[in-house]
């Protein structure tokens, strides 16, 4: 298997500062049980690095994580990028529950991410998703995270950082429903404009991959379906990661408050 093929397999290798911190605030505010197993540091960067290694060499003695000092080419063999910085965490899986009315956010911003085939895209929609304050994740029984890594690094740690749940996705919508929120249709046919629709929180937006968009079981859900407009004649579709930036802004925009 070539490197880039990796980004397709299980993988909890957490790789670079931005993803271990993530994952450090995450388990810290305990929104991720993931167990950090233990932490490498490139020995060659020890001075170059010295205030991360300070500050990882803290936060391990904190947390009871061995911090092992091992070779450049012990850790390029263990990762997929080339971004790491000579830091990474071999951790172990994430436990992410089944969504039920009782334990979603109350009144929040949910998002379900539907058939987004590569951990890149769905790692990039996290990113977004998480900077425009969405309280949380709905995925399906078969997700993107058994790539936990790839999808971190994708995310700039939003993945660990954001709650996550998953089960089947029509149950999942189910508890959303029951827990008040209105489900909100990323779509075209018999769409308002993202500008016309009312998306005030609760929420739950649903988005779908580039391939086959959102199925017709789940959009037949929709209490609402909306559609981004373009700015000119455009044929194409925008990416599920792109759609999920845009919409999700726009459900900031209507529910700030100054």
């Amino acid at each position: 298997m070539i490197k880039e093929d990796i980004r397709f397999a299980n993988s909890n290798v957490m790789e670079g500062m931005t993803s271990i911190s993530a994952l450090f605030a995450a388990k810290a505010a305990g929104t991720n049980d993931r167990v950090i197993h233990k932490i490498w540091f490139d020995r060659a960067k020890k001075v170059k690095k010295a205030r991360e290694l300070a500050f990882l060499s803290a936060k391990c003695a904190e947390m009871g994580i061995p911090l092992e000092e091992v070779s450049a080419e012990e850790i390029d063999k263990l990762t997929v990028g080339n971004t790491h910085g000579g830091i990474v965490a071999i951790c172990g899986e994430r436990t992410l529950p089944r969504p039920t009315p009782q334990n979603l956010p109350s009144g929040g911003f949910l998002c379900l991410l539907e058939g987004i085939e590569d951990p890149y895209n769905f790692g990039y929609a996290l990113r977004s998703l998480y900077a425009a304050g969405c309280d949380g994740v709905l995925l399906g029984e078969r997700n993107w995270m058994t790539a936990a890594g790839v999808v971190a690094r994708a995310s700039a740690g939003a993945s660990e950082a954001l709650p996550m749940f998953a089960d089947d996705v029509m149950t999942s919508i189910s508890a959303a429903r029951s827990a008040g929120y209105l489900v909100a249709c990323a779509g075209i046919r018999n769409a308002l404009s993202m500008y016309d629709a009312p998306l005030k929180k609760p929420i739950l937006l649903v988005v779908g991959g580039e391939k086959r968009g959102i199925s017709a079981a789940v959009a037949a859900e929709a209490d609402v379906t909306v559609r981004i407009d373009y700015g000119r004649s455009f044929r194409g579709s925008l990416s599920a990661a792109s759609a999920a930036t845009v919409l999700a802004f726009e459900i900031l925009r209507q529910n700030h408050q100054i």
